[in-house]
């Protein structure tokens, strides 16, 4: 048997010409970011003591509303919630277009601008996630859209007649390009970071929410929950321990 076997489940959109998929191996599966709590990163070799996680290249915008909806937010960080913020308005924003014309977070010091470092009295991670979390907000509101939907990945189909195919499934190591071949660790290659006590469906709501909407997410739930006797594979991360 191949060794990355998943499970899916497909069905029609109540309201319009659309079929969605999900991936149910990693949509049940117990995985949860382990940021700061074992991550390797997405360097080239193991690097937890720097707590990057897959936050070491920047951040890529979806479009100019993603990069304003960041920036707006960025705007409400202080000094002593982000580390960076003097050095972003001198260097004119926290934001750049690269020479390939993308919109994207800068850099300092190989990561994104917005990581906080070990040291820095806030503590490491994302200066708008825990900005967030402080304000009583969703993180998912405050920081970009890759940021946020990892290691979520919705992608869209269109046939030769119109019809919508979307499929929810697990970022995987192929999707960051050719570069992914370089990262020495991807988490939802390794059985380190399947230890939720929670599927992911039900931990990820908001972000499900946010991509496929309310109403499918609820039907997508409905089918997990009223599943009967069967049962589900765990992950093939889990299954190669």
């Amino acid at each position: 048997m191949a060794d990355d076997v998943h499970e899916w489940v497909s069905f029609e959109d109540p309201e319009e010409e659309r079929t969605w998929v999900f991936d149910l191996t990693y949509l049940t599966s117990s995985w949860m970011c382990i940021f700061g709590a074992g991550c390797l990163g997405v360097l080239d070799g193991p690097a937890p003591e720097m707590v990057q996680g897959c936050c070491s290249y920047g951040a890529h915008f979806v479009d100019e509303n993603d990069e304003a909806t960041t920036l707006a937010y960025a705007a409400r960080l202080t000094d002593e919630q982000w580390q960076f913020k003097s050095l972003a308005r001198r260097k004119g924003g926290p934001t750049k277009i690269n020479k390939d014309g993308e919109r994207k977070t800068r850099l300092v010091d190989d990561a994104c601008i917005f990581l906080n470092r070990p040291g820095f009295p806030a503590g490491p991670g994302c200066a708008l996630h825990s900005a967030a979390v402080t304000a009583g907000e969703r993180p998912l509101d405050w920081k970009p859209d890759v940021c946020w939907q990892l290691p979520l990945r919705l992608e869209e189909h269109t046939d030769d007649h119109g019809h919508v195919t979307s499929t929810l499934r697990e970022w995987k190591r192929r999707d960051w390009g050719p570069g992914g071949d370089d990262f020495h660790w991807w988490c939802t290659e390794d059985a380190e970071a399947f230890v939720g006590h929670e599927p992911v469906y039900v931990t990820n709501r908001d972000e499900i929410v946010e991509m496929v909407g309310l109403a499918v997410y609820e039907l997508l739930a409905e089918h997990l929950a009223t599943r009967g006797n069967e049962r589900l594979l765990p992950h093939p991360a889990l299954r190669r321990r």
